[in-house]
This record gives C-alpha cells, sequence and structure tokens, in this order.
C-alpha cells in the first residue's frame, strides 16, 4: 500500500476555490487510478469521483460535476482535487485514494471498495 499526505484543505468562502493535493513520494502514479472521497457530519460517506490510470476515464458525483476536477501527475506520484464554485454543503473531510484497478469510467462510488491506499483526509471548510 502506499502511504499519501494530503493537503490543501481549509477554510473557504462560498464561490471559493481550493485545491487538495495527495501526494505519495517517490512513486509514480502512472499505473494507478485515482479517487477522492468525502466524510461530512450526519451524512454518508460519499464518492467524489474517480479517475483511470490513464486519465481517460472520469466519473463525478452529481454534486462535483462542473464543479470539481481529478488530475494527477505521475512522475511526482501526486493527485489533485480542484474544487471550484465551493458551497457551504461542500463543508467535510476530503480523503484521496490510489490503486492499480482497471477503473473504467463507471459509478465512482462502486469502485471505493476497490481502493487500498488511502490519505490521512484533509479538512474542508466553507463557510462565510
Amino acid at each position: 500500500q502506499l502511504q499519501f499526505v494530503e493537503s490543501g484543505g481549509g477554510l473557504a468562502q462560498p464561490g471559493g476555490t481550493l485545491r487538495l493535493s495527495c501526494a505519495a513520494s517517490g512513486i509514480n502514479l502512472e499505473n494507478y487510478a485515482i479517487g477522492w472521497f468525502r466524510a461530512a457530519p450526519g451524512k454518508d460517506f460519499e464518492a467524489v469521483g474517480c479517475m483511470s490510470s490513464g486519465g481517460a476515464w472520469t466519473n463525478y458525483a452529481e454534486f462535483a460535476k462542473g464543479r470539481f476536477t481529478i488530475s494527477k501527475d505521475d512522475t511526482e506520484g501526486t493527485a489533485y482535487l480542484r474544487m471550484d464554485s465551493l458551497k457551504v454543503e461542500d463543508t467535510a473531510v476530503y480523503y484521496c485514494a490510489a490503486e492499480s484497478i482497471p477503473y473504467d469510467g463507471t459509478e465512482c462510488g462502486r469502485w471505493s471498495r476497490y481502493f487500498k491506499s488511502w490519505g490521512q483526509g484533509t479538512q474542508v471548510t466553507v463557510s462565510s
């Protein structure tokens, strides 16, 4: 399993932007699919979105479509989640995950069980 360190969370205003990072030192992510998930108080753990290892396939939850973007820098061993137009309801702890799996662009939540390497989570708070 990979060891990820997440960063980039914090306080943002509604309508603002944050970019979360998920770094695995010394690892090339070329063969790894990426998933981002979140946990909010009183809500179920949910998928934000997934991306295939080559980047050709992505799937985002409805709340994330058009606002959130997953990317990765394989050689740097870092995955990103850019979040634009943030809303108060985006407040949650965000987790990255990676695994060498043949993610095919289908519903990201169905693939969460296959991700074995997870970040420690980073808190995102959206408030005015």
